[in-house]
């Protein structure tokens, strides 16, 4: 480790400790109080961070961990992917979604007609993901040790039609989860291929996690938008932004509140990611009613009506169903 690497290291432990004062020696009748910071807000010293990377999430809201998921499981996701798009599988609880643009379009029964697949907890191919335990050793720092995966998607950004429609618009993800504390959720989203800036990566506000929820809703786009791809409302234009590009098993992990989305995809192919939002075991539900978040809390609730036929459907029960546990213990969600 490098000289630098140990002073930071140094630096945090002293942050990680119980804040106290210290106080000097008085001179000339004046006395001089000194108060450390706080600990550090957004993740845990579990050991698998460096301080340079905990102090980078600290600022930036997210950390990129380059070829964490081997090309073995992404392959075998891809094909489980293939399959369930040739309806060769069913999968209970699956959410398969279609670009607006494409799906006016003739359906063909391939998985060029498909966006996204959602909530695929009971896939037991796919959900491997959200049990590697690559992935799990960082998740810890920033959920704790009891971890929950409550949210899993398949992206499948197709080539744009020429609407702008494989476009996400920029949001937080907390707009979408009706259970807090916000610093102990993390999602973890891995390149299924070669993402740039041609095929559609994320783009992020960095440090934008600090702030607090804004309201969302639909973009006003011509050529319409993808069903539930909310978008902040009022953010500011001008806030630096970064394009994430990533290799094939890369993996970014980043904070709810961290505004972020997606541009087109200006290639011929595919760009693909599969992902999966964790939360602690000790999180609990809140009401979202009065709310930014009571819009997509009647969103939700419609579909599942639609889907599973049922009148009466809380929010929080929309969730509660799909979370799984991947470590520790279930202690509240």
């Amino acid at each position: 480790m490098s000289r630098a690497a140990e002073r930071l290291r140094t630096v945090i432990h002293h942050l990680d400790g119980a804040s106290a004062s210290i106080r000097a020696s008085p001179t000339s009748a004046q006395t001089l109080t000194y108060s450390p910071p706080q600990k550090l807000r957004y993740s845990f010293d579990t050991g698998i961070l460096t301080p340079e990377q905990r102090l980078f999430y600290e600022e930036n809201g997210f950390l990129l961990i380059k070829n964490l998921v081997s090309e073995t499981d992404i392959d075998r996701f891809r094909k489980e992917f293939e399959r369930i798009c040739r309806q060769e599988v069913k999968v209970p609880g699956l959410i398969v979604m279609r670009d607006v643009a494409i799906a006016k379009s003739e359906f063909v029964p391939d998985q060029r007609a498909v966006s996204k697949l959602q909530d695929f907890q009971e896939d037991p191919e796919l959900f491997r993901y959200c049990a590697l335990p690559q992935i799990l050793k960082y998740v810890e720092c920033f959920t704790g040790p009891n971890i929950m995966a409550m949210h899993t998607m398949l992206i499948n950004k197709p080539p744009d039609a020429g609407k702008k429609t494989s476009r996400h618009p920029m949001h937080q993800d907390l707009h979408y989860f009706p259970f807090r504390p916000t610093d102990r959720i993390v999602c973890a989203w891995t390149a299924m291929e070669r993402v740039t800036r041609q095929n559609g990566c994320l783009v992020v506000l960095p440090g934008t996690h600090k702030g607090t929820l804004k309201e969302h809703d639909y973009p006003d786009w011509e050529g319409g938008v993808n069903k539930m791809y909310h978008g902040v409302r009022d953010y500011d234009p001008n806030h630096p932004r970064l394009h994430v590009e990533m290799e094939k098993g890369d993996t970014v992990f980043f904070h709810p509140l961290l505004i972020h989305g997606s541009g087109m995809n200006q290639t011929q192919g595919f760009r693909k990611a599969i992902s999966c939002h964790y939360a602690s075991g000790d999180c609990f539900y809140i009401d979202v009613k009065g709310t930014t978040q009571e819009n997509i809390e009647n969103e939700v609730k419609e579909i599942a009506q639609k889907k599973y036929g049922m009148n009466e459907v809380a929010f929080k029960d929309t969730w509660a169903f799909r979370g799984r546990l991947v470590q520790g213990e279930r202690t509240s969600l």
